[in-house]
C-alpha cells in the first residue's frame, strides 16, 4: 500500500484556535504496511478555503523525506481572525500520491503586537485616546477590539451577558482571558469549556498575558444565549484571607501581586453560512455580581456560601437581580497578550477513596491510595447554614489526621483548607474553582457518614487528578514487582507537577524552578508530549531574564530569592539547554530564532562570574543531596557553561551565523581546557589511573562518583583518559558500598553513566538500599510519589526531581533510545545483564508508535531471548547486540504474510513493520 498520513501538527501549539504568529511550522506523520516504504517529496498547500480555491501559501513540490520542522510563512501573514486551512501531498518511492485530510486553524490578531500598541485594549475607558491611538483604531481587522472589565475589587465574580441570535451561526470562536483564573461559560453547557480548567496559564503578567480560544459552534443556537466567567485570583492577585497560608510574601508580611483588581475579557467572532461575520465584545453592557466564593486562594484554600449562590446565573432565561451591576471597564494587566499555546489543564483520572474513617464525631478521614494532584468533588446534605471544612495532606499522624511533618510549614495544617456552607437544598456538590493541592488523605470536618450524627451527611468524595492535558506517549513495565512499583511513583510525580509550567511541588511552594524542566525533559518525554509546554516555558525565560542578562531560577518569578537562589546556571541555564533539547526529541528549532539573542546574553552574564579562567562555581552544586546542600560545585556548573556553549553553537550554525559559530566554538574550547587543567588528576598519586577531583575541600583531591559523571556525560574527557575515569567513576561507587551520593542535580547523570557502561546490578542495588538515598525505603514506607529529600518524614512528596531514574528504566531495561532528531533512527538495546526477565512497554514517538516485548526463558543450560518489537514508518531501528558472532531470527509479520530472514554483528538494522526475534547473544 501506499503511505497514508495518519495524523498533522503544529508545532508548539496543542491547540490551533488563535495562532497569534505569521511563521509556523508544520509536521506529519505517515504510515504503510511496506517495510522500505519513505517519501521522496512533499507539497504543502495553506488556503482560506477549505476547497482550497484561494491559496494562500504553497510550498511547492519539495523533494526529500522531511515531515517536520516544515516552516509556513506567508507573505504578508494569516488574516486575522480568520479560519485557515492546509493539506499535504507526499509522494513515496513507487511515485504514488498520497493527500492529508484537510487540516484546520483560526487565527487571532498575528501582527497586533508588533505593529499596534500593545498593552491597554479598554478604549471605551480611556475615549480621550482615540485620536492619539488613530492608526490602531483605523487598522480595524488587524486589532484587538474587546474591553477589560470588572468590577474593581480583588475578589471573585460571576460576568454575563445574554445576547439574542436571530439565526445560529456556522462557526463560533471565542478569545477570552480572566486573572487570576477563570472558568467560561456558555449556555451552561460543560462542553463550552473544552474540559479546560485553571484558564489561563500562569505567566508574568507585566510582560505576557495568555488568552484561550474556544470553539462554541455546537453550544449557540437561535435566540437567547448566555455568555460569561467566573474570575478568581490565582497567583494574580493572590489573597491570603483572614485565616489562611499564602507563600508569595515578604517580610512585612505583604503579599506579591501583579495586580489588585481581578478582571476579564472576552471577544466572540460569529460565523454565517452567507458569509457574514458578527463580533460580540466585554464592555460595561455586562453585568457583573459578587461571587459566592468569597475566597479563591491559589494554595488550596477557598470559601463558598452556597446561600449566596445565583442559581441558574450561567443559563438563558435567568432573570438578573439587583446585584448584578454594570461591569467596570477596567486598566487590565500590563503584558502583551499571547494565545496560551501550551496544553490546558484539564482533569484526568477520579479516584474513589480505599479507606474511610470517622476519626472523632464530626471528622471524616479519606484514604484515596494514590498521593496525586487534585481538585476534589464532595456531596453533602445538611441543613442551611451547616459550614463544612476540607482539608488535603500528603501525610497523616497516627491518629490518622493530617500531618505536615516539617515544624517550618505547620500552616499547611491549619492555615490551607476549603470551607463551605451548605444552601440546605438537599444534596449539594462542593468542587474548587480555582485551586488545587496534592494530597493522597482528604480530612472533611463537620459531617458525618451516617445520618442521625447531629452532623451534615457526606454522600461521595471522589479526588479528581488534575494536571496538564499533554497527550500521553509510554508506559513500561517489568516482572518485578518493586520496580514497577518505583515506575508508578516516578510516573505520578512526573504528572502531578505539570502545569501551564513544571512545578517545584503542587503542594506545598507551587514554584517554577527551572532545574527540572530540562533534567527530567529525556524522561518526561516518555510520558508526555512535552514540546508545546516547554515552548511556553521557555517564553516565561525570556519574560523573566533580568537586564544584565540573567536568568533565573524561576520563570515566572513570583518570590524574588537572593544568592545562589536566584542566579544558579542549572536552573537558569535551562533557557539554552531545553532549546537543544526541542530539537533533538522533537526535530523542531522554531523556538531558536527568539531564544538566540537572550541565550548569548546570559553566557556574557555567567561570563562574569568566570573563576581561574573559565570555572563556575557560584551556584547551588548538587542541591538535595544531604537536604538542602549541595557539593562538586565546579564539576556540575562548569559542565552545565560548556553545554551551554555548545548549544549555542549549534544554535549559531542553524540560524546561518558564522561568525557567532565560530566565537562559541572558541569560547567552549577555553572551558573544555580549563576545566580538564583544573579538575582532572592524571599524576596517578592517589590512584593508579586519571580521575576527576572536586574543588569542595580546597587543596584536598577526591573521586566522587558525580565528578566522574558529569565529565563523561558532558563529553569534557580527553580521548585517552575515557577508560581511566571510567574506572574511576565504578570505584568511586564501590567505595561507597554501591550506595547514592547525588543530589538531585547528580542524579541524572549518574543513572546515565550506569547505562552507558551496562551495570544494572548497581542501579537497582543503589535503588534497594535500606536506608536512605533509597528509592525503594520511599515504597516499603508506603509512599506513591518521590519526595523532595531522601528524608523518611518530608515536608513535600510530590517532587519529581529525585526522578531521573525514568529515563533510565526506558533506555536501560525496556532498551529503547533515541539516536537521532525525533526518534528518525533509535536504537534497542535489550538488558541481557539484568535480572529482568520480561519486560514490555511502548511509546509514541513522533513518528508513531514504538512497542517493545522481551523475554528470557530459561531452556536446558541456556536462556533463550525472544522479542517482539514494532518500527514505526520513517524510522530505523537498529538492535544492539553484544558479540560480532551474535545472531537474530527476524520475523517481520504483516497482514497477509511472515517474512523470515538471520543477521549477525553488534549493529542490526530494522526496517518499519512488526517483528518477533530470536535472539542469541
Amino acid at each position: 500500500m501506499s503511505l497514508a498520513v495518519t495524523r498533522c501538527g503544529i508545532h508548539a501549539f496543542h491547540e490551533h484556535l488563535g495562532i497569534d504568529v505569521d511563521k509556523i511550522r508544520l509536521f506529519w506523520v505517515l504510515h504503510s504496511e511496506r517495510e522500505h516504504a519513505k517519501q521522496v517529496a512533499y507539497r504543502v498547500e495553506v488556503s482560506n478555503s477549505p476547497e482550497f480555491v484561494t491559496p494562500l501559501w504553497d510550498s511547492s513540490k519539495v523533494e526529500g523525506s522531511q515531515q517536520r520542522n516544515i516552516l509556513c510563512q506567508p507573505d504578508g501573514g494569516f488574516a486575522s481572525a480568520s479560519f485557515h486551512y492546509w493539506r499535504v501531498t507526499i509522494w513515496d518511492d513507487e511515485g504514488k500520491q498520497s493527500k492529508s485530510g484537510v487540516n484546520e486553524f483560526f487565527t487571532a490578531y498575528p501582527r497586533c503586537n508588533g505593529l499596534l500598541p500593545p498593552y491597554s485594549m479598554n478604549q471605551t475607558y480611556m475615549p480621550h485616546t482615540s485620536l492619539i491611538f488613530r492608526t490602531w483604531f483605523e487598522d480595524e481587522p488587524n486589532r484587538w477590539k474587546s474591553v477589560w472589565i470588572g468590577d474593581n475589587g480583588d475578589k471573585p465574580f460571576y460576568v454575563r451577558k445574554a445576547i439574542d441570535l436571530p439565526r445560529k451561526p456556522s462557526r463560533a470562536i471565542a478569545f477570552a482571558s480572566g486573572l487570576g483564573h477563570f472558568n467560561f461559560v456558555c449556555n451552561g453547557d460543560p462542553a463550552a469549556a473544552n474540559e479546560h480548567v485553571l484558564d489561563p496559564g500562569w505567566t508574568n503578567y507585566h510582560r505576557t498575558v495568555q488568552f484561550v480560544a474556544y470553539d462554541i459552534s455546537n453550544n449557540l443556537r437561535e435566540g437567547e444565549n448566555v455568555l460569561g466567567a467566573h474570575v478568581g485570583n490565582g497567583f494574580y492577585a493572590g489573597d491570603q484571607g483572614e485565616d489562611r497560608f499564602f507563600w508569595p510574601c515578604y517580610e512585612d508580611n505583604t503579599y506579591v501581586r501583579y495586580g489588585n483588581e481581578l478582571c476579564v475579557f472576552l471577544e466572540l467572532h460569529l460565523f454565517f453560512e452567507d458569509g457574514s461575520r458578527e463580533t460580540i465584545i466585554t464592555g460595561p453592557d455586562w453585568k457583573i455580581r459578587t461571587s459566592a466564593t468569597t475566597l479563591a486562594n491559589i494554595y488550596s484554600s477557598e470559601t463558598k456560601d452556597f446561600r449566596q449562590y445565583p442559581v441558574g446565573w450561567e443559563h438563558p432565561g435567568f432573570i438578573e437581580d439587583e446585584e448584578w451591576k454594570n461591569a467596570t471597564p477596567v486598566t487590565g494587566p500590563r503584558g502583551k497578550l499571547k494565545y496560551q499555546s501550551q496544553p490546558p489543564v484539564i482533569l484526568h483520572e477520579t479516584f474513589e477513596p480505599v479507606d474511610t474513617k470517622t476519626l472523632e464525631p464530626g471528622i471524616v478521614s479519606y484514604d484515596m491510595g494514590q498521593n496525586m494532584t487534585t481538585m476534589v468533588k464532595i456531596q453533602v446534605s445538611g441543613k442551611a447554614g451547616s459550614e463544612v471544612i476540607v482539608r488535603f495532606s500528603e501525610t497523616i499522624d497516627d491518629s490518622g489526621r493530617v500531618l505536615m511533618p516539617d515544624p517550618l510549614f505547620k500552616q499547611f495544617e491549619t492555615g490551607v483548607f476549603c470551607k463551605f456552607t451548605l444552601a440546605g437544598t438537599g444534596v449539594e456538590t462542593w468542587e474548587p474553582d480555582f485551586c488545587f493541592t496534592c494530597a493522597r488523605y482528604i480530612q472533611v470536618e463537620g459531617v458525618s457518614i451516617e445520618e442521625g450524627q447531629d452532623f451534615p451527611v457526606i454522600h461521595s468524595l471522589v479526588s479528581r487528578h488534575v494536571s496538564s492535558a499533554a497527550p500521553k506517549l509510554g508506559s513500561v513495565e517489568t516482572d518485578k514487582e518493586d520496580v514497577n512499583a518505583l515506575i508508578k511513583m516516578c510516573y505520578w510525580s512526573f504528572v502531578s507537577n505539570m502545569f501551564s509550567y513544571h512545578t517545584d511541588c503542587p503542594q506545598m511552594e507551587k514554584f517554577a524552578w527551572l532545574e527540572v524542566t530540562h533534567l527530567l525533559a529525556p524522561a518526561s518525554q516518555y510520558i508526555r508530549d512535552m514540546e508545546s509546554l516547554y515552548s511556553k516555558i521557555l517564553d516565561d525565560m525570556v519574560d523573566a531574564q533580568e537586564p544584565n542578562g540573567l536568568v533565573p531560577t524561576m520563570a515566572p518569578e513570583i518570590r524574588y530569592m537572593c544568592g545562589p537562589m536566584h542566579d544558579t546556571i542549572t536552573w537558569g541555564g535551562a533557557a539554552v539547554l531545553l532549546p537543544e533539547l526541542l530539537r533533538f526529541y522533537y526535530d523542531s528549532t522554531h523556538v531558536f530564532e527568539k531564544l538566540f539573542e537572550p541565550c548569548v546574553r546570559y553566557m556574557e552574564y555567567i561570563k562574569t562570574k568566570e573563576r581561574e579562567g573559565g570555572l563556575i562555581e557560584h551556584g547551588l552544586g548538587d542541591w538535595g543531596l544531604r537536604v538542602a546542600f549541595g557539593n562538586n560545585q565546579a564539576n556540575i556548573e562548569t559542565a552545565i557553561y560548556y553545554c551551554c556553549l555548545r548549544n549555542i553553537q549549534r544554535m549559531a550554525r542553524e540560524l546561518g551565523r558564522d561568525s557567532c559559530e565560530k566565537r562559541f566554538a572558541d569560547w567552549a574550547d577555553r572551558i573544555y581546557k580549563v576545566y580538564n587543567e583544573h579538575l582532572l588528576v592524571t599524576d596517578k598519586k592517589l590512584y593508579p589511573y586519571a580521575f576527576y577531583t572536586s574543588r569542595d575541600e580546597p587543596g584536598k583531591q577526591d573521586r566522587n562518583m558525580v565528578a566522574q559523571a558529569f565529565a563523561l556525560q558532558f563529553d569534557l574527557v580527553p580521548h585517552e583518559h575515557v577508560a581511566d575515569v571510567q574506572k574511576a567513576f565504578l570505584e568511586g561507587c564501590a567505595a561507597a558500598n554501591n550506595r547514592i551520593q547525588a543530589g538531585e542535580i547528580g542524579l541524572k547523570f549518574l543513572w546515565n553513566t550506569l547505562a552507558d557502561l551496562d551495570r544494572p546490578d548497581i542501579v537497582l542495588e543503589m535503588a534497594r538500599q535500606e536506608e536512605h538515598p533509597s528509592y525503594m525505603r520511599f515504597i516499603r514506607r508506603g509512599e506513591t510519589t518521590l519526595n523532595e529529600f531522601w528524608q523518611d518524614a518530608c515536608r513535600s512528596k510530590s517532587h519529581d526531581m529525585l526522578g531521573t531514574i525514568y529515563e533510565w528504566f526506558y533506555e536501560a531495561v525496556l532498551g529503547l533510545k533515541p539516536e537521532s532528531e525525533a526518534y528518525r533512527t533509535w536504537t534497542v538495546k535489550p538488558p541481557f545483564r539484568s535480572e529482568f526477565r520480561h519486560v514490555k512497554g511502548s511509546m509514541e514517538c513522533p513518528y508513531g508508535k514504538i512497542s517493545i516485548e522481551y523475554n528470557k526463558e530459561q531452556s536446558g543450560d541456556e536462556d533463550v531471548v525472544t522479542m517482539n518489537i514494532s518500527v514505526p514508518t520513517s524510522t530505523t531501528c537498529f538492535l544492539l547486540l553484544p558479540h560480532v558472532s551474535s545472531s537474530v531470527k527476524l520475523e517481520r509479520i504483516s497482514k497477509t504474510f511472515i517474512a523470515v530472514s538471520s543477521r549477525w554483528g553488534q549493529r542490526i538494522g530494522i526496517k518499519p513493520g512488526h517483528y518477533r526475534l530470536q535472539i542469541r547473544p
